[in-house]
């Protein structure tokens, strides 16, 4: 399959399931919201080098994580049972997008796909109520995290962090519980990853997480300010 060139001015994309064998689908476009949110819809993410030009993916399969199919470590209780950390939503969002990036970064400046660019194009969709982090604490102090995207039942996350053992993981869990109260069907991983396979992460064919994105488009989006979500 070939790798499709976006226009500039037309924010459509060609179909998931024409990506190449790499997962690679188009090249170029922009970072605005409105082409974001429409490739979310359609499955879709962008994944670049900074300087390099956008390129966006559908991969085959999908690495996903079902909330009902959630695995908590019998070495994670402990980590909520003494209560380790405590938890807040959509506080800090900024900094947990640039802590993703830091934990990437090299000593020479590279490692990592979250340029300035980025983090302003994922901060304008956390000001407009679709972008969502969540922050993990230890003594008053964030020490892990994570955000991405809230869609009809579907989450996609983006990336995560941990500065202290079981940080992310904890954080990780507890979205994911409260992702299933609220009925979201399914927590998009992108890639295949082994802390997340440990998680319960598990491989899909696109053909059906494409299914389920077509789907997802008539279902109600909880948009705005997750806040409350730490009292749940």
């Amino acid at each position: 399959m070939p790798v499709f060139r976006l226009s500039e001015e037309d924010i459509s994309f060609p179909p998931g399931y024409m990506a190449d064998e790499y997962g690679r689908l188009a090249v170029g476009g922009d970072l605005s919201p409105e082409r974001l949110l429409l490739a979310y819809q359609r499955g879709l993410f962008p994944w670049f080098n900074p300087n390099e030009p956008i390129i966006w993916w559908s991969p085959d399969p999908r690495f996903v994580l079902f909330p009902d199919e959630i695995k908590v470590a019998k070495s994670m209780r402990p980590v909520f049972n003494q209560n380790k950390f405590t938890y807040s939503f959509d506080q800090h969002f900024r900094a947990i997008i640039t802590h993703c990036r830091e934990e990437r970064l090299t000593d020479d400046g590279d490692g990592t796909w979250i340029s300035d660019e980025m983090i302003e194009a994922y901060c304008r969709l956390h000001e407009l109520g679709f972008a969502h982090s969540v922050e993990v604490y230890k003594d008053g102090e964030i020490v892990g995290g994570l955000y991405g995207i809230s869609l009809g039942k579907i989450f996609f996350g983006e990336s995560m962090f941990a500065k202290a053992p079981n940080a992310s993981k904890a954080g990780f869990i507890t979205l994911v519980k409260i992702l299933e109260k609220k009925d979201f069907w399914l927590i998009d991983c992108q890639q295949e990853t082994n802390h997340l396979r440990s998680l319960g992460g598990v491989n899909i064919p696109r053909k059906s997480f494409l299914e389920m994105m077509k789907k997802n488009e008539s279902e109600e989006t909880l948009r705005g300010s997750w806040r409350s979500f730490a009292d749940l």
